[in-house]
């Protein structure tokens, strides 16, 4: 997975998929998989992403890069072990 650790959490690389039935993550091989439901128009699929997360793991979520990309970097204030064990229950 493309999980790096910092001080204050994790460091994740997503690849957004927009226009989706419904929201989901999904880890394909090594990569993480955000399937998010809003158009990729005036930052909606940021926003998604960050509420949908922030929800899942219950802290603070920041886009790092990729505002207008598909693939964007956050920070999450949990460990690696902590987002292993949500993401593998999703």
């Amino acid at each position: 997975m493309s999980i790096k650790e910092t001080a204050d959490g994790v460091l994740i690389t997503i690849f957004v998929k927009p226009n989706s039935s419904k929201f989901s993550i999904e880890l394909d091989g090594e990569d993480i998989v955000v399937y998010a439901t809003e158009e990729p128009e005036k930052g909606k699929v940021n926003k998604e992403i960050l509420k949908e997360l922030t929800k899942l793991f219950h802290t603070k979520i920041e886009l790092v890069t990729g505002a207008t990309s598909r693939q964007k970097q956050l920070a999450i204030g949990v460990n690696r072990e902590t987002l292993e064990q949500v993401l593998k229950k999703k």
